[in-house]
């Protein structure tokens, strides 16, 4: 049979024996879970579509998914040197931009995260072209996946029909045509596990405490109880006082006046809000759904915002304990899904997720003049290129570390091998006449200094 550009047949019957379905943390919590041993059979279960519907549960689950979908997905080369830079590939671009025809690039990657939040595991489809080049990208339903294994360890992916994917009947495909992104794998390496598993039991908590209080303030913010005589009364009475009771004074009659006689009283019997600690529980079973996905619960609306104020440090502590191992996980998922090889591979653009504000961006890039170039720095802001932008510029006074370098070890040198100081010019010797005119005029100036001597004597 001819399946997404794949010669694959189906498992014979005697072929059916070798491969192996999993079972093992997947059957008996997929659609209900225990929360301890034993409890299914006392009725005590957690349903995963109720707990789906707790509210914070759903914000964590869907915080998680609409900010991972908003990362650009771009495809990055490394060159000889080994740095990364953004590129394009006929090969691959297409797919990351459009994976397939009913969903965008947002779509799909929140379908691939919600998947894997909700039940441990997001199972990708690939459908090639006549190239083998993997030209779509299909999220299918957990529901309808069975992993297989053969005897020899070879892992294979039963799905059952889904139009949307194109499966129009039940195929065994091999691993190689599936992406299968898991979460905590604590059971079987194949089989991830939901959030939910450690956490439903808080949002079945939290839904019940809800579901308490909304049929309390139905009912008039009057609690139940129950009236009471003085003596005895027999049990035709008793059921028709309740039978007028419930008639008169209860859903949407409660609140009105009820006149008792015969020494009938009324007694409350439901706690009150203030000895139950409603708000406090509520807020801990949000709280704990919280710290099951590593959501800060500010983020969600649980708890204060953190007193000081710094918009990055906030959003990089929720980047490094709850996005950054979903992030890196479909990275590698894509590299290897789509066969990228070693000098490509796909990066989730984190740009945006880790914004500071503008104050502080604006001095780190101030900062980052001797790394980055102008052009570099304005793409930050996304702003154009200029003329002269793609040179790194430095202040006068800064010097490359190679002259400085050169300049102490030309320091040393002198310092171990000092020069002595050169000797005098020797003064050259005089002729015999030079030596005559000289001496002539040495007593010519003696004798005009004698004279003068002497005029100045019989002057005074």
């Amino acid at each position: 049979m001819r399946f997404f550009g794949l010669n694959i047949s189906r498992v014979r019957p005697n072929e059916e024996k070798v491969l192996s379905p999993v079972y093992q943390g997947r059957r008996g919590w997929f659609s209900i879970m225990e929360p301890f041993t034993g409890a299914w059979q006392r009725n005590i279960e957690i349903k995963r579509d109720v707990v789906l519907s707790n509210p914070t549960d759903f914000a964590c689950r869907t915080l998680i998914a609409s900010d991972v979908a908003k990362l650009p997905i771009k495809l990055m080369e490394r060159d000889k040197a080994g740095v990364w830079s953004e590129t394009s590939n006929t090969a691959y671009s297409p797919v990351l931009r459009k994976p397939n025809d009913f969903q965008n690039r947002m779509q799909f990657m929140e379908a691939w995260v919600i998947s894997k939040l909700q039940t441990g595991n997001t199972v990708i489809l690939k459908q090639r072209d006549g190239r083998g080049v993997v030209k779509k990208l299909y999220v299918l339903d957990w529901g309808l996946v069975t992993p297989l294994v053969s005897e020899s360890g070879a892992v294979f992916y039963q799905l059952s029909a889904d139009n949307l994917a194109g499966i129009e009947q039940n195929v065994t495909v091999p691993a190689s045509e599936i992406i299968h992104d898991r979460y905590n794998c604590f059971f079987h390496p194949l089989i991830g596990l939901s959030p939910i598993f450690a956490g439903g039991l808080a949002a079945i908590q939290g839904l019940a405490i809800q579901k308490d209080s909304t049929t309390f303030f139905q009912n008039g913010a009057q609690p139940g109880g129950i009236l009471t005589a003085a003596g005895a009364i027999s049990d035709e009475t008793a059921e028709r006082l309740k039978e007028h009771w419930d008639t008169n004074f209860a859903g949407d009659n409660s609140g009105k006046v009820a006149v008792l006689g015969d020494g009938l009283k009324y007694e409350p019997m439901k706690a009150k809000a203030v000895d139950t600690q409603l708000i406090e529980q509520l807020k801990w079973t949000a709280q704990t759904i919280c710290s099951t996905y590593h959501v800060p619960p500010y983020k969600v609306g649980v708890g204060e915002l953190p007193s000081y104020d710094n918009i990055q440090a906030l959003n990089v502590e929720y980047y490094s304990q709850c996005l950054q191992v979903l992030i890196e996980a479909i990275e590698l998922c894509l590299d290897e899904g789509l066969a990228t090889g070693e000098s490509l591979g796909t990066q989730l653009d984190t740009d945006n997720l880790l914004r500071m504000d503008s104050v502080t961006q604006m001095d780190v890039l101030e900062k980052a003049k001797s790394v980055m170039t102008l052009d570099e720095r304005r793409k930050r802001l996304d702003l154009k290129g200029v003329t002269g932008g793609a040179t790194i510029y430095l202040q006068q006074q800064d010097h490359s570390i190679e002259a400085i370098a050169a300049r102490d070890k030309l320091l040393i040198q002198q310092a171990n091998n000092p020069t002595p100081a050169p000797a005098a010019d020797p003064v050259p010797a005089s002729s015999p006449d030079e030596e005559a005119k000289r001496q002539e005029v040495e007593q010519r100036a003696f004798v005009a200094e004698v004279a003068l001597s002497f005029q100045k004597g019989i002057a005074a």
